[in-house]
């Protein structure tokens, strides 16, 4: 793409005083990670690659299934039954050409996560369980990485930003995972799609307020409960 194609397709973005050209360039040249192709990465996806994410990889070892497109929305009907990751990379592919997408067909695990979390700057967390969710956090703890999470059930989220040059992480206001794995999930209870569209965005406008080195609030949780329109700020 020309450097004129490029600056009309990101202009409302450089036009921001706190983006601008170096702010995009920072944009186009970052590598983010984004775990899980399901709610909360869906929108994480589609807005980290509008925004001109260089180089985004996704994974997901799931495939699409007819439930998940009430609130999975880069997923259509077209692709049930096909791999997440092979869905999510058509999707960015249609949206930007110009981005990068890696489709990593793994379950996270303890022998692999160093390897893959290692190739990326910041790693957003869109997980559904407990056991990734502390992985994740425990890695980017021992590599040194800025970990964007969140998490959704029924009408309710929550949004933080842990381990930011060496700020609280996910072990500091959690200490460890619960013990029931038969805590309720959204296989159990539901969500409405709009509440992960809501998390997601959140989560993708945080990362890119990391990429282009603008302040984020570190050492907080911010709960979303949208049934009664509230949004509450904890410090840990």
């Amino acid at each position: 793409m020309q450097q004129e194609d490029l600056f009309k397709r990101y202009s409302r973005q450089i036009f921001m005083d706190e983006i601008g050209l170096e702010g995009q360039k920072k944009i186009m040249a970052s590598k983010i990670l984004v775990i899980g192709a399901g709610g909360l990465g869906s929108p994480v996806i589609q807005y980290l690659a509008a925004a001109g994410v260089g180089t985004i990889g996704i994974a997901d070892f799931d495939q699409v299934e007819l439930h998940n497109l009430n609130r999975q929305i880069i997923h259509t009907e077209n692709e049930v039954g096909a791999l997440k990751i092979r869905s999510a990379e058509k999707f960015v592919k249609n949206l930007n050409r110009q981005v990068k997408v890696k489709g990593i067909e793994q379950k996270i695990g303890a022998a692999n996560v160093s390897e893959i979390l290692s190739q990326y700057d910041i790693i957003v967390d869109g997980s559904d369980n407990f056991l990734t969710r502390y992985l994740v956090n425990d890695t980017c703890v021992a590599m040194d990485k800025t970990l964007v999470y969140g998490s959704i059930l029924g009408f309710s989220g929550q949004v933080a930003v842990f381990n930011h040059h060496g700020s609280k992480n996910l072990r500091d206001i959690f200490p460890e995972p619960p013990f029931d794995e038969e805590l309720p999930d959204c296989d159990s209870l539901g969500v409405l799609g709009a509440l992960p569209g809501i998390v997601g965005s959140m989560m993708a406008l945080q990362t890119l307020k990391i990429i282009t080195d603008l302040p984020v609030n570190i050492n907080q949780l911010t709960l979303i409960d949208t049934l009664n329109w509230r949004f509450q700020t904890l410090d840990f």
